[in-house]
């Protein structure tokens, strides 16, 4: 029996042996009837019946068809079933092709059916390809074209009469190249498709027709080696997408701008806003921000402001350019926002909305704050504003650059251990009066901790710090919950204060704090340097730098008040003069560091003698003035202070290993006897104190009238002596020095005069002690030292015989450092030998820098020059250290030769003197002799020298080439 099955016939074969029916599939039929039922035509369509065994059959070879007579049907059946049943031949044959031609029929007939209804499946199939949107082909595996519908030919713009089944492949691609709708060239399309035809895959790709169009083919291979593609114009599609991915980067493109982007119709209403807008208006969406105005986001007053601002850009057509905005965000913070809104318009230039970016420059305007605000703290710095002002301003700037902070300067008193206050503007006042003068320790809060360690100290919780401990009731009452602070330093690294940040809330500073407090405390370090260093500068320009006292310029303050004081009350005023005696002396011998240890020991004791209303005065070197306040008019009750004061000045002072006493000569003025300007009564205070000097120091004198006479007197020669020298009103005068022995004249004394115009020749007793007070001695002596040597050579170029010219130094003149290129420059422009010259000095002045004498005596021994000691025995010699001079000649002084014939004391020096000069190989020479009887001493006990009125005064230049001429 036979039934058809979807398009495949079915041969349905049933075992006689078992009554089991089999589908057949594959398995070749016996000869007899395979042609008729294995293969026939309809059309053009071939249908197949195959036949295959199933497994559980036994084996082909094994199986035979044949026809039962009496249910006339096709069995197949095993051999050995078929022996047992087999009829006689012929009549199996006559059966055989009855059933051969009844099949034929049957199959003829059903097939014809199958092919109707096939047909019509074809249509419907061929109907809906045709109508779908996609172009649909089919290819064997020879490329040719089975099948393609309507849509296909559409999207490559081919007829679709030219694409009729049997093409191939490549004479498609031709016609498409023909209507431009090839991708590339038809080798590289072919190759492209063999390529993707080759796997086993499918494949989707787009393709760029030269039209602009864009079409994805999705590739379909078959596994008899052809494929199916479907074609698709994917142009608006991409566009579509393009556009949306346009959208959607655009906003995420304006969602990373940092700033506010918006774009506004022209009602003011969002359109388009960025993520960073949508946030700070408290929006989660940025599409919750479309429709909405400033009015739903900003106060009434701020809203209408920008509404009008809009609507002048949207009439105007005018943009708005980078205008400074501030606004609060949903947050509440505030914001300064740099705008601008520009106009959109559209082709045919209308202005339908409008476009906004603004970004936030609060930084920068706090940062404009703030160095507006420190360029005007530095100003009020270098302007010397008060000091207090300046630390206010200071952390008014602070504050205004925080929110919660609170600022407070404290400084560091004098003594170093106590905090004063400062400045803190917002910090509750009776806080800061409970914390002013506070002291420094390890344990006392923020700020008296950070002082003592020298650190910044961080306390974030007050309640909970232990450096808080003792300090914690006393905060808790004003809310203070957290204080960080840090030491203001000098650039010397000294500590001047300390700056503290108060917060009403648990936390440590944030970096923004931090950079602000290295910012404070740099500014209020150079407000608070400024001011120590104006105060020091104020305390040096009037204080003496040694002794910390008032110096000249407060001294006339000082005295202008006392004056006032005295007239009001009809009291007196006393200013009193000191000078030390002596004083150089101690910087000669023990060093200027002794000098200056014994002022401020003398300065100090002299502070104690007085009351807190006198004032001690340094003027300079060692002068002092006193001036006594509101004294009574009593000059005893003044001499008693003043004698307490002599007396503290001459307590022993220890110097290192030298025990020394003090003495002072002390000038008294007395307003208003003495006069009534201050610059009077210190001028006649400081004659009364010249005139104790006179009356040998160590005591004190009031002032007298005729002091002023004096005084005068004293200035006019200091005057006169100047222009004596730049008048050349100084002469010389040589006295001879003559051997005992021989009584010859071997050299003279350089002995000088002045021939003032009005009193005649002066003596050097009257102008030499001006000229070594006011340093004229030194080019005086200049001038002598050139003139000797000068007329000495003057001398020998007129042919009288060589002799030495003797010219006195001064102590004055020893310790100028050129002295001895002095010497030199005298024997080079006069041209005399060195030897012809001789140095006198006195005893006195070597034993002042012993070492230093010394040291110049042997610079100019070696230059030739001699040296002589002068007026011997009257200073204080050290005999061990006589002997290292490098000395010619020791001169006996003449008040040991004045009573020699007569006085045994006087024999007995100066036999002394000869004897030991003699000793130590030097000559010695005995001046002021002026008798027989002196010649006589002088000679008996072997003096080598002599010079004195007994042989010649001091005569001219021209009178010792007269007597040296007369003793030839």
């Amino acid at each position: 029996m036979l039934r058809r099955l979807s398009a495949e016939f079915i041969l349905v074969l049933k075992n006689t042996e078992s009554g089991r029916s089999k589908e057949v599939r594959e398995q070749p039929l016996a000869s007899g009837i395979q042609a008729p039922w294995r293969r026939f035509r309809s059309d053009s369509s071939v249908i197949s019946i195959s036949v295959t065994l199933w497994a559980d059959f036994p084996s082909a070879s094994d199986w035979y068809f044949f026809l039962d007579t009496k249910s006339e049907e096709l069995c197949l059946v095993t051999k050995s079933s078929r022996l047992a049943a087999e009829e006689p031949e012929s009549t199996s044959l006559a059966v055989l092709a009855k059933l051969a031609t009844a099949s034929y029929e049957t199959l003829e007939h059903e097939l014809r059916a199958t092919i109707v209804e096939l047909e019509g499946q074809a249509l419907r199939f061929k109907t809906l390809i045709d109508n779908i949107s996609q172009g649909i082909c089919f290819f064997d595996a020879d490329e040719r074209l089975i099948l393609s519908n309507r849509r296909y030919a559409e999207i490559y713009r081919i007829a679709p009469e030219q694409l009729q089944p049997g093409l191939t492949l490549g004479e498609i691609v031709e016609r498409r190249v023909a209507a431009g709708t090839s991708a590339m060239a038809a080798d590289a399309y072919l190759a492209l498709a063999r390529s993707v035809n080759s796997s086993t895959t499918s494949r989707v790709w787009t393709a760029n027709l030269a039209d602009g169009r864009t079409i994805q083919v999705c590739h379909q291979p078959m596994p008899d080696g052809g494929w199916v593609s479907a074609h698709e114009d994917i142009t608006e599609l991409t566009a579509n997408r393009l556009i949306a991915d346009e959208r959607i980067s655009l906003q995420t493109l304006i969602d990373w701008v940092p700033g506010y982007l918006w774009v506004k119709d022209t009602e003011s209403r969002f359109v388009v806003v960025n993520k960073a807008l949508a946030s700070d208006s408290g929006r989660e969406k940025t599409s919750d921000m479309i429709g909405l105005t400033d009015f739903d986001l900003h106060a009434p007053e701020l809203a209408q402001k920008f509404r009008l601002i809009e609507q002048n850009v949207l009439n105007s057509g005018q943009p708005m350019i980078d205008e400074e905005e501030f606004v609060v965000d949903a947050s509440g913070v505030g914001k300064w926002l740099s705008s601008t809104k520009v106009p959109l318009r559209n082709v045919q230039n209308e202005i339908f909305g409008l476009v906004g970016i603004a970004h936030d420059i609060t930084a920068r305007k706090q940062a404009d704050v703030l160095r507006n605000g420190q360029a005007q703290i530095l100003e009020m710095i270098a302007m010397s504003a008060p000091l207090e002002d300046v630390l206010d301003r200071l952390m008014r700037l602070v504050e205004s650059q925080l929110t919660g902070i609170f600022g407070s300067v404290l400084l560091l008193d004098k003594d170093g251990s106590h905090l004063r206050h400062g400045a803190a503007p917002s910090l509750v006042k009776d806080y800061t009066n409970a914390i002013d003068g506070i002291a420094i320790g390890p344990k006392v809060g923020s700020c008296g901790t950070a002082v003592y360690r020298r650190e910044p100290v961080i306390v974030a919780d007050i309640m909970r710090d232990p450096l808080w401990e003792d300090y914690r009731e006393l905060v808790a009452a004003y809310g203070y919950r957290s204080c960080w602070s840090t030491p203001i330093l000098s650039h010397q690294g000294a500590v001047m204060g300390v700056f503290a940040m108060y917060s009403m809330t648990v936390r440590e500073p944030a970096e923004a704090e931090t950079r602000l407090i290295d910012f404070t405390t740099r500014i209020a370090g150079i407000a608070i340097e400024r001011k120590l260093a104006e105060d020091q500068i104020h305390f040096m320009a009037n204080h003496d730098v040694l002794t910390g006292l008032p110096n000249r310029a407060l001294l006339e303050d000082r005295l202008s008040q006392a004056i006032l004081y005295a007239q009001r009350y009809d009291r007196w005023v006393t200013v009193v003069f000191i000078d030390l005696d002596n004083f150089k002396l101690v910087n000669d011998t023990l060093g200027h560091n002794a000098g200056d240890e014994l002022l401020k020991i003398v300065a100090s004791r002299m502070v104690e003698c007085v009351r807190a209303t006198d004032t001690v005065v340094r003027l300079g070197g060692d002068e002092f003035v006193i001036v006594l306040f509101d004294q009574p008019t009593n000059v005893d009750l003044i001499s008693e202070t003043l004698q307490k004061v002599r007396t503290a000045i001459a307590e022993p002072v220890h110097l290192g290993e030298h025990r020394l006493r003090a003495t002072a000569s002390i000038g008294i003025a007395n307003y208003p006897k003495d006069g009534a300007r201050p610059d009077t009564l210190l001028a006649n205070a400081d004659a009364a104190m010249y005139r104790a000097k006179e009356f040998g120091r160590d005591n004190f004198q009031f002032y007298a009238p005729e002091f002023n006479s004096r005084a005068h007197e004293k200035f006019v020669l200091q005057e006169e002596l100047r222009n004596a020298l730049a008048r050349s009103e100084f002469t010389l005068l040589y006295q001879p020095q003559v051997d005992l022995r021989s009584g010859q004249v071997f050299a003279v004394e350089a002995l000088i005069r002045w021939n003032h115009p009005i009193q005649g020749v002066v003596a050097p007793i009257t102008f030499i002690p001006t000229a070594e007070e006011t340093g004229l001695i030194v080019p005086i002596g200049d001038w002598v030292l050139h003139e000797a040597c000068r007329q000495n050579k003057a001398w020998q170029d007129a042919g009288l015989p060589p002799m030495t010219v003797c010219v006195n130094v001064s102590a004055r003149q020893f310790r100028e450092r050129n002295l001895v290129g002095r010497v030199v420059n005298a024997l080079r422009d006069s041209g005399l030998e060195a030897r012809y010259l001789e140095l006198e000095v006195t005893e006195s002045l070597i034993m002042q820098d012993i070492e230093l004498a010394v040291a110049t005596m042997n610079e100019l021994q070696g230059l030739g020059v001699q040296i002589a000691i002068d007026d011997f025995g009257t200073g204080y010699s050290s005999l061990s250290a006589l002997k290292t001079f490098p000395v010619a000649r020791l001169k006996i002084d003449k008040s040991f030769i004045n009573d020699v014939a007569d006085d045994e004391n006087d024999q007995a020096v100066a036999s002394a003197v000869i004897s030991l000069g003699q000793k130590l190989n030097m000559r010695v020479i005995a001046e002021g002799v002026e008798t027989d009887d002196q010649v006589a001493f002088l000679l008996k006990n072997n003096c080598d020298e002599m010079q004195g009125y007994h042989f010649s005064k001091p005569v001219s230049a021209r009178d010792i080439e007269n007597l040296l001429n007369h003793k030839d």
